[in-house]
């Protein structure tokens, strides 16, 4: 699923939040902010299967990827290692993958002495989801960075997709959104709008408004997903474009 243009009618670089997720836990600092840890906390529930996906590839077991992930977090969001993070790179995702390695170096044997069990977890993980998922993921050709920037994208799509069908099922229209999904992944001249008119029993020409429309929607979603991970809205463009590298070398 791969991220679509806009039409020249709008504008190409909307605005995005002057006010990022990630730049509100790097502002709090050593601060203990309520409104810092919910918005890492929010972070991290989209980064766990990428970095699941990534201590999988680096050899460790099911089970023992769970259980690595699920302390990550803890440790994450219960410690101050965010106080750690360079500005200078100001990506939650080049952040996290750093720091998940030196977890996996010098903190996950320490963790795996103690006892299991404790506190309710900082980050629900759907086990048994993430390891269907990972079963599914290229075996050839995949380093475990690659598979991190891959799941990153792939879960930050679903993300906005799923916005999307919660918008136009509030509006009543989940047989639009059914009928017209197929265009956010081909190309302009793939798209088939005569069978999407006969589907929804409207004109090819309303059939291409409904897609232009839609397209133009996720793009901004993804957008707006994009610009809470990274520090300032200067760094948007750089992400996308680096989104689009990544899936289009799927």
């Amino acid at each position: 699923m791969a991220p679509t243009e806009t039409s020249g009618s709008q504008p190409r670089n909307p605005p995005v939040f002057a006010t990022t997720r990630w730049s509100v836990v790097l502002a709090a600092g050593h601060a203990d902010s309520s409104q810092s840890r919910d918005a890492l906390a929010h972070l991290c529930q989209t980064y766990w299967y990428p970095l699941y996906a990534y201590a999988r590839r680096r050899g460790h077991s099911s089970h023992d990827a769970q259980d690595l992930t699920q302390e990550f977090f803890a440790r994450l969001l219960e410690g101050n290692w965010v106080a750690q993070a360079d500005r200078q790179r100001g990506r939650f995702r080049s952040f996290l993958l750093t720091a998940m390695k030196h977890f996996m170096v010098n903190e996950w044997r320490k963790a795996t002495t103690q006892k299991r069990g404790g506190p309710r977890p900082a980050v629900s993980l759907d086990d048994a989801s993430a390891e269907q998922r990972y079963q599914l993921e290229p075996q050839e050709k995949s380093t475990p960075e690659s598979l991190f920037e891959r799941g990153w994208a792939l879960t930050l799509l679903n993300d906005v997709l799923a916005k999307l069908e919660h918008e136009y099922g509030r509006e009543g229209k989940r047989d639009w959104m059914e009928a017209l999904r197929p265009a956010l992944t081909v190309t302009r001249d793939g798209i088939r709008y005569s069978d999407i008119a006969d589907r929804l029993g409207i004109t090819e020409t309303a059939a291409r408004v409904a897609v232009h429309r839609l397209r133009q929607r996720y793009r901004r979603l993804i957008r707006a997903e994009v610009a809470h991970t990274v520090d300032s809205p200067d760094e948007v463009e750089e992400e996308m474009r680096h989104l689009f590298k990544i899936l289009g070398g799927e």
